[in-house]
């Protein structure tokens, strides 16, 4: 059992309200003393598979990956931070990392990272780092986020790490794709080989959401207007129904939302 800092709700619901026995459940929120919540956790932790380390292995040499062409009208899904200066279609130019297949170059290729899915976006990016036993997100970790909607306006030529895409380059998805963050180091030397080798980006399983493929795009490459802003699709996770969208979606992966108490 756990207490939340004071002023703050804790969020579960299962997808649709409804509990593993179809009974209707209710947000576990309650009041304790001077108003912090109590939650207790349904299942004891068990082991992150993520945190087994693995051998990477260098890119091979030649660099011949499976082509993957990504249609023009494809829709993509980023789920980035809102900034007055960062925008659906802003491009990293190098801050934060490093990431699974960035930052490389000199200059810094600039990069844009989506999924297939707005779910797999979600995943990719909110609940990155939250064990797969569960865990909580904190309101400055969520509030700031939107989810967008993009369509490709050409066709992306895209180095298939997935599949026979992978047994092409002769490794396993652990070994590349779904490996933990502290291989990321070693794993950026794959992106930059696609990159050299005249993709615009690459496109692998999602390692959270492994239904549903997950893209890095080279801003040298592919430029704002390749991609188009879908004007009726947005997620905002301050309040109101998306938010409660993302409580849904995390309650059934065991992940408590924490909300301010109004």
């Amino acid at each position: 059992m756990a207490v939340l800092p004071l002023g703050l709700d804790a969020r579960r619901r299962p997808a649709c309200g409804l509990a593993a026995s179809g009974a209707p459940l209710g947000d576990r929120r309650g009041p304790l003393g001077d108003g912090a919540a109590v939650v207790s956790d349904s299942s004891p932790p068990t082991p992150d598979p993520a945190r087994f380390e693995v051998a990477i292995p260098p890119p091979p040499h030649p660099f011949e990956p499976l082509i993957e062409v990504l249609p023009a009208g494809s829709r993509l899904f980023r789920s980035f931070s809102a900034a007055p200066d960062r925008h659906a279609t802003t491009f990293n130019p190098g801050y934060g990392g490093p990431h699974r297949f960035s930052f490389f170059g000199d200059p810094t290729i600039a990069v844009l990272y989506a999924a297939q899915t707005e779910i797999a976006a979600v995943c990719e990016s909110l609940l990155h780092d939250v064990p797969l036993f569960g865990g909580r997100l904190m309101p400055e970790q969520y509030e700031r986020t939107v989810v967008a909607a993009l369509d490709t306006t050409r066709e992306l030529r895209l180095a298939a790490f997935h599949g026979v895409g992978l047994r092409r380059l002769g490794v396993e998805p652990a070994q590349l794709t779904s490996s933990p963050a502290s291989t990321y180091g070693t794993t950026v030397a794959w992106g930059e080989a696609a990159h050299a080798a005249g993709f615009d980006g690459v496109v692998w399983m999602s390692a959270r959401c492994n239904t549903d493929r997950a893209y890095v795009l080279f801003g040298d490459r592919v430029h704002g207007d390749d991609l188009r802003v879908v004007p009726d699709y947005g997620r905002v996770f301050t309040t109101g129904p998306d938010r409660d969208w993302l409580v849904d979606l995390c309650a059934f992966m065991k992940v408590d939302v924490l909300t301010r108490a109004p």
